[in-house]
This record gives structure tokens, C-alpha cells and sequence, in this order.
């Protein structure tokens, strides 16, 4: 993965493909903290679930579905992804 260093910060140079499957907590979180939220299927005391974290892997709210989890994501006006 290309990073450019400046002043002690990291971001992405612009253009470049980004691998998540490949990726560190720290490269994560500069994702967009509060433009991304990461969709993850759970095993819960009641069953699968869907868990919404932020960018950072903070939890935010479990969801009974991908479908409804988006929606809470996108009512947040923030980008749903799935991980899996």
C-alpha cells in the first residue's frame, strides 16, 4: 500500500487502490471516521446479528439485518460497508 508521510501524519496518496483485507487498525481508522461505518455478521445471545462499527472498529449498534444496518448507516449520512 502507498503512504505518503507529512509531517508526522499518513494519508493515502490519491488514486491508489486500497486492499481492506490488508489494512492496519491505524490505516483503518483514517479511513474516514466519520464517513464510513463497517458492517461485520455477529453471533449474538439471540441469534446472527449485524454489528455497525465506526471506521476505528468502535461498536455503534447491532442490526437485526445488512439491509437495516445500511439504512441506520445511511441515515447518518455516512457510506455502509460489509466486512465479512
Amino acid at each position: 500500500m502507498n503512504i505518503k508521510t507529512h509531517d508526522g501524519t499518513a494519508n493515502f496518496v490519491p488514486g491508489t487502490v486500497l486492499d481492506i483485507h490488508h489494512i492496519s487498525a491505524a490505516q483503518l481508522a483514517m479511513l474516514g471516521l466519520e464517513e464510513i461505518a463497517f458492517v461485520k455478521p455477529v453471533m449474538t445471545d439471540h441469534g446472527p446479528a449485524f454489528a455497525i462499527h465506526a471506521a476505528d472498529g468502535t461498536p455503534m449498534a447491532l442490526a437485526a439485518n445488512p439491509d437495516l444496518a445500511a439504512a441506520a448507516i445511511v441515515q447518518h449520512n455516512m457510506l455502509p460497508y460489509l466486512v465479512h
